[in-house]
């Protein structure tokens, strides 16, 4: 397969990177970098990171709420949604982008959250998979940077060229994040086998908040 050509620069029902408002955020983007990879991606990255709220409690229920254009939107989302975002905002670049999912332990997670899931264990957490200069790169655009500095927790910080994960630790020394189970890499949201997974790990499919 040629990676400049295939799958990974696809549109989909998901990553719709052909939708107008995701073309044009790209091109408002990186229009300045010419033919630089690496700044094309850290633009994408920090503006994903940093201008999309994340909120563990936005809707769910439908698979229309995963879809770039309408995190986009929304403004908001939660780590799968913004890696989408992210995945779409890149292959509009031009940067062939895949998804990676990981189990991971959230050892500070918010009391209300803990409650909602009934666990600190976070299945198919989403991040994106650049592919730059020959390899892979990780990058992980959830924890907005408001966000970190509310809670002391370490910004993910994206080069181009090394992973970008979660830190293990927050400012305070404390246990943060733990990657348990590495799930693999998809061309495209595999919300079947997201969903199936939140049933068996916390009961519901949707994960929605109950009203106020």
């Amino acid at each position: 397969m040629n990676l400049q050509t295939g799958e990974y620069l696809k549109p989909t029902f998901f990553i719709d990177c052909d939708h107008p408002s995701i073309q044009q955020k790209t091109t408002d983007l990186t229009e300045e970098q010419q033919e630089d990879i690496i700044e094309k991606a850290k633009s994408l990255f920090y503006f994903v990171r940093d201008e999309i709220k994340y909120n563990p409690y936005t809707s769910k229920s439908f698979p229309e709420h995963y879809r770039a254009s309408n995190t986009l939107s929304q403004r908001e989302g939660y780590c799968v949604q913004k890696a989408v975002l992210l995945c779409a905002l890149a292959r509009a670049a031009g940067i062939p982008t895949r998804l990676g999912f990981a189990t991971i332990r959230n050892n500070i997670v918010p009391e209300r959250l803990s409650m909602l899931m009934g666990t600190n264990i976070f299945v198919y957490h989403g991040y994106v998979e650049f592919y730059i200069e020959g390899k892979w790169v990780k990058a992980t655009p959830a924890f907005d940077l408001r966000m970190c500095e509310e809670n002391r927790i370490i910004p993910v910080e994206f080069d181009g060229k090394n992973d970008a994960v979660f830190h293990s630790y927050n400012r305070d020394g404390k246990l943060h994040i733990e990657y348990l189970i590495d799930i693999g890499r998809y061309s495209d949201v595999p919300l079947d086998k997201i969903r199936d997974e939140w049933i068996q790990t916390y009961g519901s499919k949707d994960l929605e908040p109950p009203k106020q």
